[in-house]
């Protein structure tokens, strides 16, 4: 049996990246449901993501946590696309510099294959897919982006992952410059969440 006591209304998040739960927290802060996290399911084993894209990945994470705790999961997958490197590192964002994952030398890489590049030709977005799978098996999946450029060097520590470099011009700040109240509504994992929100409160 889980660790945790969860009713009728509670969504687990397939996640344990505190980053990504502290987000989705806020975004969710509205919503009438109890909010719980791979963290209070500690028996439950690793999910390999071995899909070939954003969305085959966010499916697999939500299908099975769905189906090993009875209650609607919500998974997502999301990383960013370089337009300079062909889209990459793209579903390799959160290991792009290799095992075990680690955003200072991932982002090193990164500023290291776009050096001498200069920013206008640094273009870049963030893309997230979200996938909802009740415990009866249905699926929903919603999509958000977020578009921007690589930055020369790493800027701010509110963010995690690439934040550091992920530069927004209207707002002359990177991402990891931004408050949370204001990243909440701009970002990619945002504008997926918001539609996901809908679909969610028609669950309830």
């Amino acid at each position: 049996m889980p660790e945790a006591r969860p009713n009728r209304t509670s969504i687990v998040i397939a996640s344990k990246n505190e980053g990504k739960l502290r987000e989705f927290k806020e975004l969710m802060s509205d919503l009438p449901v109890e909010i719980l996290s791979l963290k209070d399911f500690s028996h439950l084993p690793p999910i390999e993501e071995s899909g070939q894209t954003f969305e085959e990945n966010a499916l697999i994470k939500a299908r099975a946590v769905a189906q090993k705790t009875g209650l609607i999961a919500m998974a997502d997958d999301s990383g960013l696309e370089v337009d300079y490197l062909r889209g990459e590192p793209g579903v390799r964002s959160a290991r792009f510099a290799g095992e075990p994952a680690d955003d200072a030398r991932n982002i090193e890489k990164l500023l290291s294959l776009l050096e001498g590049v200069p920013l206008s030709d640094r273009t870049a977005r963030f893309r997230c897919v979200i996938a909802i799978v009740t415990a009866r098996g249905t699926e929903y999946v919603t999509e958000g982006v977020c578009e921007g450029l690589i930055a020369l060097s790493p800027e701010g520590d509110k963010g995690f992952g690439y934040d550091p470099v992920f530069y927004l011009p209207q707002y002359g700040k990177t991402m990891a410059q931004l408050d949370l109240k204001t990243k909440n509504l701009i970002s990619h994992r945002a504008k997926a969440f918001r539609q996901a929100a809908e679909i969610i409160c028609k669950l309830l």
